[in-house]
Order: C-alpha cells, then sequence, then structure tokens
C-alpha cells in the first residue's frame, strides 16, 4: 500500500512516500481502507521533533481520518464491513478520566498514524461517524472536533445565555463557535484578519474583535459584555494569549486550555487576578470514545457539518502539510485518498 513516512530525521523535508504491506488485523481489530484525513497542528509538531525528539521512525504521521471497515478480525463485533469509522486519538480512553499510561496509545506518535491508504485499528478504538457527513468533513472530528466539544460542553457545560470567547479561526476554534452556537451562547472570535471574523459570522458568531489592529482584544470582550467577562475562555494561543484571557473572564469564569500556538511558556503570569476572578483554568487534551460518541449524536441530530478550508489528493500531502505551516487556513485542511 502507499504511505507517507517520518523518515531519517525531522521536518517536512523528511515526510517521504513510501511503500508498506497491507495490514493484517488480530483478533480484536478492523482493517480500514482510508478515504480521507484532516491535519492538525500536532502533526507538524510531531514532524518537527517538537513532541518527542527521540521518536522512533520510521513513523507514518497524521492521527485523524476516516476508512471504511473492509475486514474484520474473527472476535470483532462492533462494527460490520462497509461501515465508515474515525478512530479515536487516544486509543485506550474509552470513557472517565484519562491516565498517564494512556498517553502511549496516541496515534501519529507515538503510534502509526493513518496517512496510508489502510490501516487497522483495535475496534474499542473507533466509532461510527454522522451519516450526512462527507468523508472530508467526517475526517475532521477526531482531534478538533472532540477537543472543542470537550472544552465547550463536557468541561464549559455552556448554556442558553452565557458568552464564550474562540481565539483564532482554525479546526477547534470554529468547532467550539458552532458547538456553543448549538447551545445558545453568545459567541465572541478573535482573528488578526477582518475577512475571517466575517465569515466567522456567517457560522453563528455574534462579535469580532481583530487582535492586529486592536491588541488589547480583553477590553474589546469586557466592553462588549458591559464589564462582566466571558463565561468560557478557549485559549488556542497559549504564551501570549493567557494573561489577556484572564483579564477578559469573568468572576467564577473558565479558561479551557487548548493550544499553545504562541509559545508553552508564560512569562508574568498574574496570579492575583486568577484569584480575585476565582478563575478555573482547566486543560483539555481531545477527550475519550464517549465523548466522541455523544458528539456524533449532536452533529446528527443537528446536521451540523463542519467547517473545510481545502482538500488536498493524497498524492500532494506534503504539499498541504506545508500550506497548514503557513496558518492561513479558515477550518479544517484534509487529505483525500
Amino acid at each position: 500500500m502507499k504511505t507517507y513516512e517520518i523518515q531519517g530525521g525531522f521536518g517536512l523535508d523528511h515526510v517521504i512516500a513510501s511503500e508498506r504491506p497491507v495490514p493484517v488485523p488480530g483478533p480484536k481489530d478492523v482493517l480500514i481502507k482510508m478515504r480521507a484525513v484532516s491535519l492538525n497542528y500536532r502533526d507538524l509538531g510531531v514532524i518537527e521533533g517538537f513532541y518527542n525528539p527521540n521518536l522512533k521512525l520510521p513513523l507514518i504521521p497524521v492521527s485523524d481520518g476516516v476508512g471504511e471497515v473492509v475486514a474484520l478480525g474473527e472476535q470483532a463485533s462492533r462494527f460490520k464491513i462497509g461501515d465508515r469509522v474515525s478512530a479515536i486519538f487516544t486509543q485506550s480512553w474509552i470513557s472517565g478520566e484519562p491516565t498517564q499510561e494512556g498517553w502511549v496509545s496516541t496515534l501519529g506518535n507515538p503510534l502509526d498514524g493513518l496517512l496510508a491508504e489502510y490501516a487497522v485499528i483495535r475496534e474499542e478504538g473507533l466509532v461510527r461517524i454522522p451519516e450526512h457527513l462527507t468523508d472530508e468533513e467526517a475526517a475532521a472530528l477526531p482531534c478538533a472536533g472532540v477537543t472543542a466539544w470537550h472544552a465547550i460542553v463536557e468541561e464549559g457545560r455552556v448554556k442558553a445565555g452565557d458568552t464564550v470567547v474562540v481565539q483564532g479561526t482554525g479546526g477547534v476554534s470554529l468547532f467550539a463557535l458552532q458547538f456553543a452556537k448549538l447551545h445558545g451562547a453568545n459567541v465572541i472570535v478573535t482573528s488578526s484578519s477582518n475577512e475571517k471574523l466575517e465569515r466567522a459570522k456567517s457560522l453563528g458568531a455574534d462579535f469580532g474583535v481583530n487582535y492586529s489592529s486592536n491588541p488589547d482584544w480583553d477590553k474589546a470582550v469586557l466592553e462588549h459584555t458591559d464589564g462582566r467577562g466571558a463565561d468560557l475562555i478557549v485559549d488556542l494561543g497559549g504564551a501570549a494569549t493567557l494573561n489577556r484571557s484572564l483579564t477578559a473572564l469573568r468572576v467564577g469564569g473558565q479558561i479551557s486550555i487548548v493550544g499553545i500556538l504562541s509559545g508553552a511558556s508564560v512569562e508574568g503570569f498574574n496570579i492575583v487576578p486568577a484569584i480575585l476572578k476565582k478563575a478555573r483554568l482547566q486543560a483539555i487534551n481531545v477527550g475519550s470514545r464517549d465523548m466522541f460518541e455523544a458528539m456524533n449524536r449532536a452533529i446528527g441530530q443537528n446536521t451540523l457539518r463542519p467547517a473545510i478550508d481545502r482538500v488536498f489528493p493524497f498524492e500532494q500531502a506534503v504539499d498541504a502539510l506545508h500550506y497548514l505551516a503557513k496558518g492561513t487556513h479558515f477550518g479544517k485542511i484534509c487529505i483525500r485518498f
């Protein structure tokens, strides 16, 4: 089968088209013929050696995708031939709280990912996908969708009338916007692009702040909420945004720490405002299979569609990764097999 591997070192120049035998499913496994994958910044971090500089190579990258069940292990019974399925990100996280041991069962690092024509996955690590979605839309769900669902619904418990701030217009951000609107929230989106802010409003955003022309976006949030602040802020910026997120938060509000796009270490973090605001900082690391299935039910019942920026053919997978690295996309970048 055709695949891509990280070979001989780190960096996009080391993502090489390759060949491997079609894998054979074990007793409780499922063989999937991949139809589409979607890209996450984590994929770039793996390829660049950021997450694990001692990663064993060669490795098939990319964690998120959708495919068709084409063969079953002799003891596999959760699915049937022809089902469209997605693999969960943390293969051992079925329900409840995550465990330390679970982080060694994540796809695309340290386990092989899905940028290959076929993949074998344990049947417990798969979910059915909503029927109305295209393959590319379904491929967008495992990391970005579940992360946003975890932040907005599972931990954020957003309800009608709440104010939610979403940073940026990437995959997680736009899913968070859609899920927050699904629950009746007022949603504020930040971006450096007025064009992207207008597109976010077409998805339901109530207010937009251009942080390039208005760096004090936290003050804009306070003004928009008459000084009260946001109930929930989905923070993807990390180092450059966490202090402003704290300023923009209401007393008793929550910040969902999702990304580190501007860095992982926050200098000058002011603890006093956090105490005065009784702020809750909740880190989010994708989610469980139970969360994935709950999200899929909501998506199906509301015929929600993920925002897809661009779809590349499998032969241009490296081009798709370079496009992701540019950071100009709106929504998800996908690769079609």
